[in-house]
């Protein structure tokens, strides 16, 4: 089961996150909030990205469009190494000698 944090847990549990901070996050789109009954609500992973989000902003002083093309960046970093990953399963899955083959293209690309 998921846990979820109210609009004030998430506010005390992130350092740097204020409430109005976290309606400019949401108002950019760089966070996305689960409704509830209660309100607002966030999970988990939502918190580590506020955290991120206050860290980028407060620590290299990013505001803006320049948190959301670094947040977006970091996205996309994240969807290519999930890619990566699902794609060593599959070729894992395989039989030895087309891994092997695989492996050894793979190696001879990097060398390039």
């Amino acid at each position: 089961m998921t846990e979820y944090f109210t609009e004030s847990q998430t506010i005390a549990a992130v350092i740097g996150l204020s409430k109005a901070r976290l309606a400019a996050f949401l108002n950019a789109d760089l966070i996305t909030s689960t409704p509830s009954v209660q309100g607002a609500t966030f999970r988990p992973v939502d918190l580590s990205r506020l955290a991120l989000l206050c860290d980028l902003a407060d620590n290299f002083d990013l505001d803006g469009d320049a948190l959301g093309v670094v947040i977006g960046l970091i996205d996309q970093l994240h969807t290519a190494r999930f890619h990566l990953f699902a794609m060593a399963e599959a070729i894992e899955a395989e039989p030895p000698d087309l891994r092997q083959r695989v492996g050894a293209r793979f190696v001879g690309i990097l060398a390039v």
